[in-house]
């Protein structure tokens, strides 16, 4: 996957969004709201609180990456253009080689982190391998 392709799935991450039908159908819990009548100049408004948040104008929604804060009276982060990216955040969605695929390689002219995912992937299916066996013992 190229530099764009990579940022084009990040950014496509922070617009999706959930109807309320959905959020509703996954749980919700209700209690008793005191005889079924609401009180005239309550301040329940519930539905129209909610009409208003899911209003967020489309100009914002591409500009921000929804959910992101996590400080309390902060704002979501902005997207940055793909220069203001480190190099290694467009990496971490890179794809390496199967441990089949780089066994049918020879291990000499593997590269260093090709190697090193080599020995990682061999060591992990020959402890598979021994408490499987061990297993049935």
């Amino acid at each position: 996957m190229n530099k764009e392709m990579t940022i084009n799935c990040i950014r496509s991450v922070g617009s999706i969004t959930i109807p309320k039908e959905v959020v509703g159908v996954v749980g919700r819990r209700t209690f008793a709201s005191g005889g079924g009548k609401a009180k005239k100049g309550s301040k329940g408004g519930g539905a129209a609180d909610a009409a208003k948040a899911s209003t967020l104008s489309k100009e914002v929604k591409s500009t921000t990456v929804g959910g992101a804060n996590i400080v309390k009276d902060g704002i979501d982060p902005k997207i940055l253009s793909d220069s203001e990216y480190p190099d290694w955040l467009l990496h971490l969605l890179d794809k390496s080689s199967s441990l089949s695929v780089l066994r049918r390689k020879n291990v000499e002219t593997l590269s260093y982190e090709d190697l090193k995912c080599f020995v990682k992937l061999d060591v992990r299916a020959r402890i598979k391998e021994n408490n499987s066996v061990s297993a049935k013992n």
